[in-house]
């Protein structure tokens, strides 16, 4: 489903899609910060296939000395791709929480306009593992990463 088709299918009442990162799209739940300083942007979800791919908009201030974007940077994008991939398709009520983060570095990445595209590699009952990427605008891979997630319901 592209970011401007209607929510439809899934676990809500009346056909719409229910959970944290639904509300969220509908503007029913702030945006993270976090995905905010990153220029977070849905490009196309596929919930019932666990994955999506989304943007973001890396700017100056994201800089090391040498003009590329610090790691950090790029593994906050990259666990901010994989964790939506699973967080769509998640029920009201639950989150999943990163317990591990494997990011590798392939060449650096300059300001600009940055691809991520996640999927839920296996889904189990309380832990999942996710796997993500992350392109410069001319589709070059700049990093990859891994993640492993618990999980929970909220209280």
């Amino acid at each position: 489903m592209a970011a401007d088709e209607p929510e439809s299918g899934g676990t809500g009442t009346g056909g719409q899609r229910r959970g944290v990162f639904w509300e969220m799209l509908a503007g029913r739940v702030a945006t993270p910060r976090a995905s905010l300083l990153l220029g977070w942007e849905l490009v196309e979800v596929q919930p019932d296939e666990g994955a999506i791919e989304v943007a973001f908009q890396a700017d100056e201030q994201f800089t090391n000395p040498a003009g590329a974007i610090q790691g950090g940077f790029l593994a906050a994008m990259l666990d901010d791709t994989m964790g939506p991939a699973l967080a769509a398709s998640l029920p009201d009520g639950q989150l999943a929480p990163t317990l591990d983060l494997h990011v590798q570095y392939l060449r650096p990445a300059r300001p600009g306009r940055l691809t991520g595209r996640g999927r839920v590699v296996q889904r189990g009952r309380q832990v999942c593992f996710l796997s993500g990427e992350l392109a410069a605008a001319d589709g070059t891979l700049v990093a990859v990463a891994t993640a492993t997630v618990r999980l929970q319901t909220l209280v």
